[in-house]
């Protein structure tokens, strides 16, 4: 059996190291870095967990490129350029044919961010993926959860919900047939909006990668903005393959926003900005204005003008359900 240390030089070690940034990557206790004196960093931690996050025969080609996505997403949302990353990985096997599928999708995505991984951990235990990234911001910049206005304009990238029905149609709860694959996309290849969040880095007031629902994430920066907001759902971004469900009467459009609204793993930005600002910029996706801050501590679900019932605040929450 290969042993912890040469399953990190043959996988992890091995991949070429471009930053020179990095004084020294993975081999030693600690990796030593160099961050410029105009720069802040920016730091996030996320965990995948077999069973809660991802199944437990998951393409893990898919898994490792989740991983890094879901942090990225993080960064994305404060307008941060990626760095470095540091990757802990708990497996109750060490399957070389896993790790090298893994490690493909994992380092695809970190060459296409220009991130080197400097460091991290091997374990053998309930399998458990941990990733930590950095990256940078020019000092005094960055968005914030807590800086929305009233007048502000709300606005998400790219489509809402495919993640949601994606799983939705792997527990058997909806009948995708042979659309099932076009969700799965979104669910196991989410696409963090990094480039985006940079070009809205001096513009967006308030912003926040929408991981566990729009209801929820949105609600996180009215709390900590003390606003309200307004959403007209109609506006809301569904994807050809979501609104061919509407058409062809598989789901109608009340249950197909609900999981735009509340089914997470969409890592998809929300923001709020000044109207006139936002349309003169050249952003690389799908950019869609959905609602507007309001004064008042209220968040108000719209359909055609109508007070939408089938709303719930309630998003992802761990402790509450799984895979």
């Amino acid at each position: 059996m290969t042993s912890e240390f040469n399953l990190i030089q043959q996988y992890f070690q091995s991949h070429p190291q471009t930053r020179e940034d990095v004084v020294l990557g993975i081999g030693d206790d600690c990796a030593l870095l160099s961050s410029p004196s105009d720069q802040q960093l920016a730091m996030s931690t996320d965990t995948l967990v077999e069973g809660v996050h991802y199944y437990p025969n998951a393409d893990p080609h898919a898994i490792g490129h989740k991983a890094l996505a879901v942090s990225l997403s993080d960064l994305a949302a404060m307008g941060a350029t990626p760095a470095w990353v540091m990757l802990s990985l708990t497996l109750d096997q060490a399957k070389e044919e896993w790790i090298k599928a893994f490690c493909e999708g994992f380092f695809a995505l970190l060459d296409q961010h220009h991130m080197t991984l400097i460091g991290g951990n091997m374990s053998s235990g309930p399998s458990s993926i941990t990733t930590q990234v950095t990256g940078f911001l020019p000092k005094g910049s960055g968005m914030r959860r807590s800086g929305a206005r009233p007048g502000d304009h709300i606005y998400v990238t790219g489509y809402l919900g495919d993640a949601a029905l994606a799983l939705a149609g792997l527990k058997g709860q909806v009948n995708l047939s042979e659309q099932l694959s076009i969700f799965q996309k979104a669910l196991d290849y989410p696409v963090p909006r990094v480039k985006a969040g940079l070009n809205l880095r001096d513009v967006a007031h308030a912003a926040i990668d929408i991981s566990d629902g729009l209801i929820a994430d949105l609600g996180h920066i009215l709390e900590q903005s003390g606003v309200g907001a307004t959403i007209k759902l109609e506006h809301i971004p569904l994807s050809q393959a979501a609104q061919h469900l509407i058409a062809s009467h598989q789901l109608t459009f009340e249950e197909v926003i609900q999981y735009a609204l509340t089914g997470g793993d969409d890592y998809e930005l929300c923001f709020t900005a000044p109207p006139s600002i936002v349309e003169s910029l050249e952003i690389d996706c799908l950019c869609t204005r959905i609602g507007v801050i309001e004064t008042a501590e209220s968040f108000r679900l719209l359909l055609k003008g109508e007070a939408f019932q089938g709303g719930s605040r309630r998003g992802f929450e761990h402790f509450v359900r799984s895979y």
